[in-house]
């Protein structure tokens, strides 16, 4: 099922491993997805490393969670997140979990959570390891959050991959007549890769991703006679 904005989220941050600096925008999108009635930022506070996390924390009314780094090598913050979210998981004040992270071990969490029917939006960075990417619903790439800066490029996946991704996806969609409903194929194509997003290649919307295609052919169709609305079909266009 889509994810309905009425959702209530847990925004559970991996701060030794996430960016302050983008907390605005990350805020926002999970918006599109919920409302965030936890929001939790893990971390050693008494440490000079988070000086980024305490400017930012107050403003957006996320909950600092001290944990000590008891031994060295040994990272607690880490286990006390995991510990809040199965704890959050049980507690039925939450449907669905943000976890904020560039780091693959929370890979296993993901994937527990969405063994029980719970939704999983993953934020990190482009370096994210597959694994932790591929146990989210949805992984949203922080670096396309960032406000454009004068000569920073964010580097897009490859063209390369895009082309197999949509046409494995029409045909999986594809109905009697030739052509298939563009949001279905928007949902298999998500369901293929969670961390695919019109914005790594450029686009605010899926929608135009696909017209800008040139192997690919779209058309809308009124949704019912006299309706201004209109459902949007997709194709592969013939050699």
């Amino acid at each position: 099922m889509p994810p309905s904005i009425t959702d209530n989220l847990a925004i559970l941050v991996d701060a030794d491993n996430a960016q302050a600096s983008v907390i605005s925008e990350l805020l926002a999108e999970a918006g599109r997805y919920g409302t965030a009635t936890v929001k939790r930022a893990y971390g050693d506070w008494t440490t000079t490393n988070l000086a980024g996390w305490k400017e930012v924390l107050h403003v957006h009314a996320i909950q600092p969670i001290q944990q000590f780094r008891y031994t060295t090598g040994k990272n607690a913050t880490d286990s006390a997140l995991i510990i809040d979210a199965m704890d959050l998981l049980h507690g039925g004040k939450v449907d669905g979990f943000c976890l904020v992270s560039s780091d693959s071990d929370f890979t296993r969490l993901a994937t527990r959570i969405r063994e029980e029917g719970f939704s999983v939006y993953g934020f990190g960075e482009q370096k994210t390891p597959k694994p932790f990417v591929a146990a989210c619903d949805k992984f949203i790439y922080t670096e396309i959050l960032r406000k454009p800066a004068s000569g920073v490029t964010v580097v897009a996946p490859a063209q390369s991959q895009l082309k197999p991704l949509l046409t494995d996806a029409i045909y999986a969609a594809v109905q009697d007549d030739g052509w298939a409903l563009l949001a279905v194929v928007g949902s298999l194509v998500l369901k293929s890769d969670p961390s695919f997003d019109a914005r790594n290649f450029g686009f605010k919307k899926f929608g135009e991703l696909v017209k800008a295609q040139s192997y690919l052919e779209v058309k809308s169709t009124p949704i019912s006679e006299g309706s201004a609305n209109t459902h949007i079909f997709v194709r592969v266009r013939e050699s």
